[in-house]
């Protein structure tokens, strides 16, 4: 789904599950069993006899029943604050098995990030209570985009000491190309990539790649961005565009909250889940990977597109 700022994640699974009951109990049902039994019937002479008859069975009528689906099982999968909006995935059924499964594959997040130089927020966001404002004439792309290397370089050092992996064969450095190391386990957020999207100042938007990030934990990133370029900035917007083989694409926007549509986007996820599942499982069958130094490793993202 593409949950919109402003609004809870728990309310987008509500209106999900809500749309779905309601079309699944519009949708047309079969008749209900018929049962044999022996009902009295006028025969000659004014005697009664009994005759055999199909009937309905009684309690597999609607209006005896209810509706035939009461509630459906719907799993969140990496959730979205309230002031964040993008890619939300949701599991329905045995999708929630596999929300489980590729939480524990530890893929990577998307996000476009905007931010506002010259002041400072409470909650590091522009809708806190303003702290301070600050000048921002001296800030250029340039500068800012020396703080980002320096961010990206920090956070590839601890990607490796996270992953507990030692690396000196071909087949790791080709790994690292692919993107396969990765954290296998709780870790702090970790930036994988970071980019500069747009500058005109006051106004920036970059683009992180990230793991076991919150969005608060970014927007804090943009107030830090802001201090060490000798200034203060806030963020505008968090919005994810990727979480992990899920795009921006494959997000239903509200009004394609319907059983059709999600029906559609299950079929067209699946292939892709199914390959990043077993990608990931083959890499993990051939863990431990053998020794490589870590200078390898760095480089080996460095030249990742």
């Amino acid at each position: 789904m593409h949950k919109p700022a402003g609004g809870a994640w728990g309310r987008v699974r509500e209106a999900v599950e809500t749309r779905l009951l309601r079309e699944l109990n519009a949708a047309p049902e079969r008749a209900p069993r018929q049962r044999v039994r022996f009902l009295p019937s006028p025969a000659a002479e004014g005697a009664v006899e009994l005759v055999a008859a199909s009937v309905p069975v009684l309690a597999e009528h609607p209006l005896v029943r209810g509706p035939r689906f009461r509630k459906l099982k719907i799993g969140a999968g990496h959730r979205l604050d309230v002031k964040a909006s993008g890619v939300f995935v949701l599991g329905i059924g045995h999708g929630n098995k596999l929300l489980t499964d590729l939480y524990n594959c530890h893929l990577t997040k998307v996000y476009t990030v905007g931010g506002l130089f010259g002041k400072a927020t409470d909650d590091f966001s522009d809708t806190g209570n303003l702290v301070e404002k600050t000048t921002f004439d001296h800030i250029t792309r340039e500068k800012l985009e020396r703080i980002l290397a320096v961010i990206q370089g920090t956070n590839q050092k601890a990607l490796l000491m996270y992953s507990n992996i030692d690396m000196k064969t071909q087949e790791a450095y080709e790994l690292a190309v692919k993107g396969l190391i990765r954290p296998m386990g709780k870790s702090p957020p970790i930036i994988t990539a970071i980019r500069c999207l747009q500058f005109a100042l006051p106004e920036f938007q970059l683009e992180i790649h990230c793991l076991h990030e919150t969005q608060q934990y970014l927007r804090k990133m943009v107030h830090e961005i802001g201090l060490e370029l000798k200034s203060s900035a806030v963020c505008t917007q968090v919005r994810r565009v990727r979480d992990g083989v899920f795009t921006v694409d494959d997000a239903l926007p509200r009004t394609q909250w319907n059983l059709q549509s999600i029906q559609e986007a299950i079929r067209n996820c699946q292939l892709k889940v199914e390959t990043e599942l077993e990608k990931t499982l083959a890499h993990e069958e051939s863990s431990p990977l053998h020794q490589l130094d870590w200078d390898t490793a760095e480089r080996a993202l460095q030249e990742r597109p």
